[in-house]
């Protein structure tokens, strides 16, 4: 057992180079997560608004990034815009502005349904207290809407989470590109420890991830009765 696949995991640093990575894919993606739910929030209740210049703007932004894919996203905010806009930010913080402008167009979509379910009645009582557009979502329409969104915000959290997956194609050291620097590094002593290190990697996103799932479903199940 001397070089049994599974060693390669606790040779050297190796494991704490491994939950360093994942600390790093965590904070990057719950910075995103806070400052993205928050834009997202602000662009949501535009959304609700009667221009239609601001509704047809805010749609355009929300389907570009449903169509432009991550990685190209990533590529575009990490190469594009240090050239073109003199932006020298390290490449995590490249990162987070990336996934942060795509969680806030996800999450605007999120909030403007929420928003639109709200029965109107309570719109309409709000409005008869004499509170103004803003006093209306703050006091009113967004403590519902928080409720009903619930579910759908903690998917969008998983699919983020999923998504840092895609730092290491700009050199950001997360737990995938540190794993795959281990199986490089000790490919000829352990020949099976791509095994251990990848499924080590799926069981760290598995124990992140599948507890929001089951958040999220178990509060679907509720709203529905």
């Amino acid at each position: 057992m001397a070089h049994s696949g599974i060693n390669v995991l606790f040779e050297g640093t190796n494991f704490l180079r491994l939950m360093g990575g994942l600390w790093t894919a965590i904070w990057i993606a719950g910075l995103s997560l806070i400052l993205g739910l928050a834009l997202g929030t602000i662009l949501g209740m535009f959304r609700t608004m009667k221009s239609r210049i601001i509704r047809f703007i805010l749609r355009l932004y929300l389907e570009f990034f449903r169509i432009v894919p991550t990685v190209v996203l990533l590529f575009l905010v990490y190469y594009i815009l240090p050239r073109q806009f003199n932006v020298n930010w390290p490449a995590t913080w490249m990162a987070v502005l990336a996934f942060t402008l795509w969680v806030a167009a996800e999450f605007s979509d999120i909030v403007r349904g929420a928003l639109e379910s709200v029965p109107e009645h309570q719109r309409e009582s709000g409005l008869a207290l004499g509170l103004n557009q803003w006093q209306l979502f703050r006091y009113v329409l967004l403590p519902q809407a928080l409720r009903l969104e619930l579910p759908a915000t903690i998917n969008l959290a998983t699919r983020v989470i999923k998504t840092t997956s895609l730092l290491l194609m700009i050199s950001i050291m997360d737990v995938i590109n540190v794993g795959q620097q281990i199986i490089e590094a000790n490919n000829q002593t352990y020949p099976t420890g791509v095994f251990w290190v990848y499924g080590l990697i799926f069981i760290l996103y598995f124990i992140i991830d599948y507890p929001l799932s089951k958040w999220a479903k178990h509060l679907t199940a509720k709203q529905q009765y």
